[in-house]
């Protein structure tokens, strides 16, 4: 299977600029930027899928050049909505740090060139800039382009400054095109008016045919809105924003509808692999054993392996797997940081510890739980209704479930 074939089995290619993907892929090994706006500290996993495209270019013999926007980010992208704010310089540049810290953990280093656009944007001459990449655009191709069509039909408006961004992207790819010799940009499907503006600058300015290539906008399946987004909030790649614990979690609690979808555009299990996974799975996906291959290889890739058999191993505890003598200090700082905890005095009956934890609203319905034999601690079925937690007998942490998936560690004290 050649590398265009392997794209589009994977779900990788949404809109490209020639008659086919083969010219663009198959013809020649190419020079390919992707350019990342530090608009935010982490890039989040709507990012994180495009890098896996360039893992995929790289690894069939493409280089790449890894732009990260430190003159871009200081305008920022219109946003369909409204008016981004404005960051200074001191905030893009640590900003870019902390990207490019990512990328270099999850791309090979030997086969990426990093750039930051300020390099060239910070010198331009308003003037030069004006007359020579300005003439090239006409304000009715811009107010065509998709955000900025969006932003004039609100009361907002657009400001000059974000009405003026497709130049400055364009410009970028003008630039790497006569410096680098790159010929092919890729990014996401929010891109494309941007991306297209470079192709057509390159072709008016240099004569040239160059490329673009998006991933086209991944929804999720089983409520229709965009991937990775939970009610305004991203899963972001810096540990610091989404715990390595949370980002595991979000990958295991992946629907089925999705999860087979993920493992080919999240992961680098070959299609092999991944077709032997979906033959297993079967008629048995409540086993999850998709869900829980693809939290690891996603969390193993971000995160590195060590950590992630950490979260791997609280995990299975959580899920009574485990018990809590076999997990480390390290696994038990994790469990404490993330899962749903809960402090009560030693010698608590159980009914009143199920109430403080929130696993139930009453001591009735504690007491139907129980009785219902809906109850363990530690792993342990209890429906004896006068039991009472002693830290000498279960323990200073203590796993209390209630039905398959409802858990709550309680501290002793």
């Amino acid at each position: 299977m050649n590398l265009v074939e392997e794209l589009q089995w994977r779900g990788f290619v949404g809109q490209f600029s020639a008659d086919s993907l083969a010219i663009i892929i198959n013809n020649k090994k190419r020079t390919v930027y992707h350019g990342i706006d530090p608009t935010a500290d982490s890039a989040h996993v709507g990012n994180f899928v495009v890098w896996l495209l360039l893992k995929h270019l790289i690894n069939d013999g493409h280089k790449v050049i890894f732009l990260v926007g430190g003159g871009t980010g200081m305008i920022g992208d219109p946003k369909p909505d409204k008016e981004r704010v404005l960051s200074s310089q001191v905030e893009v540049e640590e900003r870019v740090k902390k990207i490019k810290k990512q990328a270099e953990t999850i791309l090979d280093v030997g086969s990426i060139t990093f750039i930051n656009n300020y390099d060239w944007l910070s010198s331009l001459s308003l003037l030069e800039f004006l007359r020579d990449i300005g003439k090239h655009f006409t304000v009715n191709e811009l107010i065509k382009k998709d955000a900025i069509a969006k932003r004039l039909a609100t009361e907002t408006g657009l400001s000059y400054t974000e009405f003026a961004y497709p130049l400055l992207q364009a410009y970028d790819y003008l630039t790497l095109f006569k410096e680098h010799g790159c010929t092919l940009q890729v990014g996401g499907s929010d891109q494309w008016g941007n991306m297209v503006a470079g192709v057509d600058l390159i072709r008016r300015v240099e004569r040239a045919e160059v490329h673009a290539l998006t991933v086209p906008l991944i929804v999720d399946k089983s409520t229709g809105k965009k991937f990775g987004k939970s009610e305004g909030n991203a899963v972001w790649l810096d540990p610091e924003k989404t715990s390595p614990f949370a980002f595991y979690q979000f990958w295991l609690n992946v629907t089925d509808e999705n999860v087979f979808d993920y493992l080919k555009l999240f992961t680098l299990l070959s299609r092999e692999q991944i077709l032997q996974v979906e033959e297993e799975s079967g008629n048995n996906l409540g086993q999850r054993e998709a869900q829980r291959l693809l939290a690891k290889e996603v969390t193993t890739l971000v995160h590195g392996s060590v950590l992630c058999s950490n979260v791997e191993k609280a995990t299975k505890y959580l899920f009574g797997d485990v018990a809590i003598d076999e997990l480390t200090m390290t696994e038990k700082d994790i469990l404490l940081a993330n899962a749903p905890t809960t402090t009560v005095d030693n010698s608590m009956p159980l009914l009143d510890a199920l109430v403080t934890s929130g696993l139930a609203s009453s001591k009735r319905e504690a007491r139907t739980f129980v009785e219902s034999g809906a109850v363990s601690v530690n792993s342990v079925k209890v429906i004896d209704l006068a039991y009472v937690l002693d830290k000498n007998q279960d323990g200073e942490l203590v796993h209390l479930k209630r039905g398959k998936k409802n858990v709550s560690l309680l501290t002793l004290k």
